[in-house]
């Protein structure tokens, strides 16, 4: 089978197997974090950082979310770590930005943050300020789901189908499930672009 035919084999084969509880636990706790007025955080390193800017602007514009991440602001969190440590810098902007317990930190992580392998610390000091802070985590993240699936409220771990797909697949079905969530009736303000001409195309041709 060529490398093409089996990714997407595998990619048909991990939607088929994402818990859609899992998908709709994420959405009950985001739609209490938006009632309480709460703000959403996005936390991400590599690809996944990417995903964090990208998810900012549809869960502010589609979602009615005030939403941020450090990633937005490369001169901050440059100057974090020169002075205070990659490992501690999303911890630190936490803080600095008054997480509390109204607030959502949503991790999007290829391995979930692991201190035993030193990948992704990062993740595991801001996560354990979010607890300490009792405010709600959500993740969408890879192979076991690391410190991210050990204490998050509600957590999409992507199944991992071969060693050498993880990233990618973890990356991509990170933008699937957040499109979901955003997308969903209960949690969309906005309606996209082209769906709403679709809609009034929709409406012109039955009148």
């Amino acid at each position: 089978m060529s490398y093409v035919r089996r990714y997407l084999e595998e990619t048909k084969k991990i939607s088929e197997l994402i818990n859609p509880q899992d998908v709709e636990n994420m959405i009950n706790i985001l739609l209490k974090v938006r009632q309480a007025a709460g703000r959403l955080f996005f936390l991400g390193v590599g690809g996944s950082a990417g995903n964090c800017s990208h998810a900012v602007n549809d869960f502010r514009k589609i979602g009615g979310f005030e939403a941020y991440t450090p990633v937005d602001n490369v001169s901050e969190l440059t100057a974090r770590t020169n002075d205070e440590g990659w490992e501690t810098v999303f911890a630190q902007w936490l803080k600095q930005s008054r997480l509390n317990e109204n607030d959502c930190v949503f991790i999007f992580s290829v391995g979930g943050g692991s201190k035993e392998k030193n990948i992704s610390v990062n993740l595991v000091y801001a996560l354990d300020y979010a607890r300490q802070q009792s405010a709600k985590v959500i993740g969408v993240v890879g192979r076991d789901g690391g410190h991210t699936g050990q204490v998050a409220d509600a957590c999409v771990i992507i199944p991992t189908m071969s060693d050498d797909t993880v990233t990618p697949h973890a990356e991509a079905f990170q933008g699937v499930v957040w499109h979901m969530i955003v997308s969903d009736p209960r949690v969309m303000r906005m309606t996209n672009k082209w769906e709403s001409v679709a809609d009034q195309k929709t409406s012109k041709e039955n009148n």
